[in-house]
């Protein structure tokens, strides 16, 4: 049935250019206008259609994960873009934000952010 397709995930946003703005500048993905939102090249090869809802609640989970090779180096880079990592109570988040499961056998290191429409998004880093 699906052969064919091509597949992208959507989030909405309660401000299109403030996204613009983050997607764009703060994150330095590539974006371009479409479908009444924006489309985001996220890398390897995947897309993330991101449009306006006036009504707009963000998720309470994860809707984008950026899987890096180097944590530090990531959250290093978007601290220094103007980006807050969120700490959550509970999982034993180190000073930066990172919750270091990789050390411990829960999973792997990661840290979350949102977007200015309070999207959660994070980066993390899996195996050695």
């Amino acid at each position: 049935m699906f052969e064919q397709a091509t597949t992208f995930g959507g989030i909405s946003v309660d401000d299109l250019d403030a996204a613009r703005a983050f997607y764009g500048e703060t994150l330095g993905l590539r974006i371009h206008e479409g479908m009444g939102g924006i489309n985001v090249e996220l890398p390897g090869d995947a897309h993330l259609w991101v449009y306006p809802k006036s009504d707009h609640r963000p998720a309470a989970f994860t809707v984008l994960n950026f899987s890096v090779p180097d944590i530090d180096a990531a959250v290093d880079a978007l601290t220094a873009a103007g980006v807050t990592m969120t700490v959550y109570e509970g999982f034993w988040q180190d000073e930066r934000g990172v919750a270091r499961g990789r050390s411990v056998g829960r999973g792997p290191d990661i840290a979350w952010f949102a977007d200015p429409a309070g999207n959660i998004l994070a980066v993390l880093q899996e195996g050695d």
